[in-house]
């Protein structure tokens, strides 16, 4: 897919609903035994990346570095679904502290009223965290009312034909 069509995907505006959500990410990736993965994690959406935090010492980290490749889902739980998939490769970078991502990706998950306690204690707890950093390769948004599976609209093409 090229980058114009992956970022055309991304700046739907289901999919920028999707982005800016509360909804956290289901991040899969490959464990070092070579199984799949898939963790939900907070994330924030820069326009060009989205960007995840975590401890140095995950095992995530350590398969990440050893294998790059992901995909993400970022999905509702209503009707019709809204479903927004990405692929690509994870850069990971160890950052001093806490990552501004990080903030800003827990400010659409923890009340006002509680933020300032959070954030002083995450960065009283991490003295060091690493970045995820995910570039989309590849996106598809399924809102199941102009877009579906491709397998689904392959079936309607061969009922109607």
């Amino acid at each position: 897919m090229r980058r114009d069509e992956v970022f055309e995907v991304m700046d739907k505006p289901i999919s920028r609903e999707l982005l800016g959500s509360s909804i956290p990410a289901r991040f899969s990736y490959v464990g070092l035994d070579g199984g799949p993965r898939v963790v939900p994690i907070g994330f924030h959406w820069t326009g060009a990346e989205l960007v995840m935090s975590t401890v140095p010492t995950s095992a995530k980290v350590k398969a990440l570095r050893a294998n790059p490749r992901v995909a993400i889902t970022i999905d509702t739980d209503s009707f019709p679904p809204r479903v927004l998939l990405v692929r690509g490769s994870a850069h990971v970078e160890d950052v001093e502290g806490v990552p501004d991502e990080y903030i800003t990706a827990a400010r659409k998950v923890v009340p006002d009223d509680e933020f300032a306690g959070w954030e002083a204690g995450v960065r009283a707890l991490y003295q060091r965290m690493t970045r995820i950093i995910v570039t989309p390769g590849w996106a598809k948004l399924l809102d199941f009312e102009t877009t579906l599976p491709k397998s689904v609209e392959d079936l309607m093409r061969a009922r109607q034909g």
